[in-house]
């Protein structure tokens, strides 16, 4: 039996409330967590998950990693929340770690991805004052829910019933850099891309792709900015996906996994492109409060004292191995593609059913563009849970196919 067919009492209580409270906006599976540790979650009737989407991608170091969960319980007795007409000593450290691991710059710290990135669009409006205007993006890419953000990501499904959008943002297709240079004019003030398509599929930018759009920008005096909310932070075995392509932008924007679970965002840029975001123009109450900072800075230390950046490599290739060879017995799978922990199965069948299975074999992944399941798995996962969770996945793909 499924466990969506033996809900509990205290599942079907939470649902309930939810029911009659919450507004409806998301599609949620009818299981209520109540804990986590490492890969694993545990529900309200006490059942065991293998968790390969933390988060939704944000609990980069696992469910409730030892080294931030006591950075944020010390801080919290200490200092929950000051306004940013004050100093903080977490704050400049973050943003000195976050600096030191990119190309150098400063930091704007806000709450989400969205943010960040409506952060990142002000910026490069403000460079001439609103002169050059324009910014290009990318079809397949997905860059928030604000309205900025929302604009800028080129996928009409989110924008249905939202019109009109702003102006301004002109879309290119993905690894066409023709294309992107005839769409560049006099107004044209930046290009934003995710370096590794995420919602878009994993998707790496084509070779050459990236290098093109630096010297477009370069040539044309524009600011290349790389939403890498999904890709930064060490997910990819480099602290940022960017440089995997050895192609330096001008601004990146980050977030999910930036505090390892806790709410954070940012938006890094150049010392130059930085004073343009000057007082009164943008702001963000809750960003790089103490709690995130302290997050944040726990989570960079996690990592380098742990050996993760390493460790990513060698998950990487056994899940590469694991479900290459899936692939190669089952046609139901067209594609895999893994750079790090950003992991997609592209399916030549519909993507939900293999979800659902999945979910009753108490494996947890998602689903993204309708045939690809999308693993975000954490950096700490272990060879023995990879293993495990391939089985698994393998099983659901196998009997969803058998069935199509």
């Amino acid at each position: 039996m499924s466990t969506i067919d033996t809900l509990g009492t205290a599942t079907k209580a939470v649902i309930d409330t939810f029911d009659r409270y919450v507004v409806p906006n998301y599609k949620r599976f009818p299981i209520c967590l109540e804990r986590g540790a490492g890969s694993k979650v545990w529900d309200a009737e006490g059942r065991e998950y293998l968790d390969l989407f933390p988060g939704w991608g944000c609990n980069l170091l696992g469910h409730c990693p030892a080294p931030v969960v006591k950075a944020v319980q010390d801080q919290i007795a200490r200092l929950i929340h000051v306004p940013n007409t004050w100093y903080t000593e977490a704050q400049g450290e973050w943003a000195r770690l976050l600096s030191e691991r990119s190309f150098g710059g400063k930091a704007f710290f806000c709450n989400s991805g969205t943010e960040a990135n409506e952060a990142a669009i002000k910026l490069i409006r403000l460079r001439t004052d609103g002169v050059k205007y324009k910014i290009i993006t990318f079809r397949g890419g997905f860059h928030g829910r604000t309205f900025g953000s929302v604009t800028a990501t080129a996928q009409p499904k989110y924008h249905e019933g939202l019109g009109p959008m702003l102006s301004g943002f002109q879309y290119a297709p993905h690894g066409d850099l023709d294309a992107v240079a005839q769409l560049v004019d006099d107004h044209t003030g930046g290009i934003l891309i995710e370096p590794i398509l995420g919602e878009g599929g994993v998707v790496p930018a084509p070779p050459g792709f990236l290098e093109g759009l630096r010297r477009i920008c370069d040539e044309r005096d524009l600011v290349l900015a790389f939403d890498e909310v999904q890709s930064g932070c060490g997910r990819t075995g480099e602290w940022f996906g960017y440089q995997h392509f050895g192609v330096r932008p001008d601004v990146i924007t980050l977030a999910k996994s930036l505090c390892a679970g806790v709410a954070g965002g940012a938006m890094l840029t150049t010392p130059e492109l930085a004073r343009h975001l000057r007082p009164g123009m943008h702001a963000a109450t809750f960003g790089g409060n103490p709690i995130a900072a302290r997050a944040g800075i726990a989570a960079i230390e996690m990592i380098e004292n742990e050996g993760l950046l390493a460790h990513v490599g060698t998950a990487a290739s056994i899940f590469r191995e694991r479900l290459e060879a899936l692939r190669d017995r089952c046609d139901a799978i067209r594609d895999v593609r893994v750079i790090g922990m950003m992991i997609g199965v592209e399916l030549a069948i519909d993507g939900a059913p293999v979800v659902e299975s999945c979910l009753e074999k108490n494996l947890l992944v998602n689903c993204t563009q309708g045939r690809v399941i999308r693993l975000l798995p954490a950096m700490n996962i272990t060879p023995e849970e990879i293993h495990d969770g391939c089985d698994r996945l393998g099983d659901a793909v196998v009997e969803v196919a058998s069935r199509a």
